[in-house]
């Protein structure tokens, strides 16, 4: 017996001095193959302890697996040695050495502009929301006033999913303000940018994806006077002081009075036009109100909503939306 496990300890050492004296993997692969392989060392003396008596095979069996948890452990060790001394340099390197210049990559022009928005609103005490893209008909129309036979629920003009439930892709950012008035008190001070999504690819400044932008004010005693004052200031930041606004009547669903934005400044007459439509907004109607819970004869609030898009193309001078969409590196580059 005591032959035999002097023989097992022997043939671990051996091991042992190969494993540590292999310098590559081909080499350590030999010696895992002649020690603990199929036709191994350790193999031919497992097959040994048959030749004992029936009480001593347990423990020159647990001294035999012992001996191979050593060298499967010390194994693992030096391959891991061994593959990162495959993955260093063959040369020395200096790493003081100047690097290959690299082209860093930019924010995308309509990232930019979506920042720069958003700064200008935060300026004046603005929280930013965000909201799911693929929308229920209550959340972008029902809750915001819209009758089931307006136009815009027609699927001429909505992307709805074909499944039984009948979701849509959202058509403006709206219905996140619905989802926050439902789960917060007044007052609420919040900005909503976001993607959205029409059947719309008339001409090249409309997209079938685009994004929105828009803004709700709501607390006691808002009025118009806060409205007009809010746009002005939001828009002066992001395309001038020369900025100049006109509100015209309109019709929105969900506000009411509404009112269409015309801005013009120095880019409006480079192209040519003295006015140019912007956004839409008004006072929140007071069913809206309702549909969440607040109470129209306490609280009053404005929104209003334009597209990112818009405003990256005046601030530009872009002429196609496509552009934004196409990943062309010439023109990305130029911001």
């Amino acid at each position: 017996m005591s032959t035999l496990l002097d023989r097992i300890d022997a043939v671990k050492q051996a091991a042992l001095a190969e494993l540590r004296a292999a310098r590559e993997l081909p080499a350590l692969d030999r010696a895992k193959g002649a020690f603990l392989g199929a036709e191994g060392q350790f193999t031919t003396l497992m097959k040994e302890l048959g030749t004992l008596a029936k009480e001593l095979r347990p423990l020159a069996g647990k001294a035999v697996n012992a001996a191979k948890q050593e060298l499967e452990a010390q194994l693992a060790v030096r391959r891991e040695e061994l593959e990162l001394s495959a993955a260093l340099p063959k040369e020395p390197t200096d790493f003081t050495l100047p690097g290959r210049p690299r082209r860093l990559g930019k924010q995308h022009p309509l990232t930019q502009v979506t920042a720069d928005i958003v700064k200008a609103f935060r300026k004046l005490g603005f929280a930013v929301a965000d909201g799911p893209e693929i929308e229920d008909e209550y959340h972008c129309f029902d809750a915001l006033n819209t009758p089931a036979d307006h136009p815009a629920r027609d699927s001429q003009d909505t992307f709805f999913l074909d499944v039984p439930s009948r979701p849509l892709l959202r058509t403006h950012t709206s219905s996140v303000q619905i989802r926050v008035m439902e789960k917060t008190p007044p007052p609420i001070r919040i900005i909503v940018p976001g993607r959205v999504f029409r059947r719309d690819n008339a001409d090249a400044t409309h997209n079938p994806t685009f994004h929105q932008i828009e803004g709700l004010y709501v607390d006691k005693g808002v009025t118009v006077g806060d409205l007009k004052g809010t746009v002005e200031a939001v828009f002066q930041d992001l395309l001038g002081n020369d900025v100049k606004l006109r509100f015209r009547p309109h019709y929105f669903s969900y506000t009411e009075p509404s009112l269409e934005i015309d801005f013009t400044n120095a880019l409006v007459k480079k192209l040519g036009k003295d006015w140019l439509e912007i956004a839409g907004c008004g006072m929140v109607h007071p069913g809206v109100f309702e549909k969440v819970g607040y109470d129209p004869e306490v609280w009053s609030g404005w929104a209003f909503g334009f597209g990112i898009e818009r405003i990256a193309m005046l601030r530009y001078g872009i002429t196609d939306i496509r552009l934004f969409y196409e990943n062309d590196t010439r023109f990305l580059r130029q911001f």
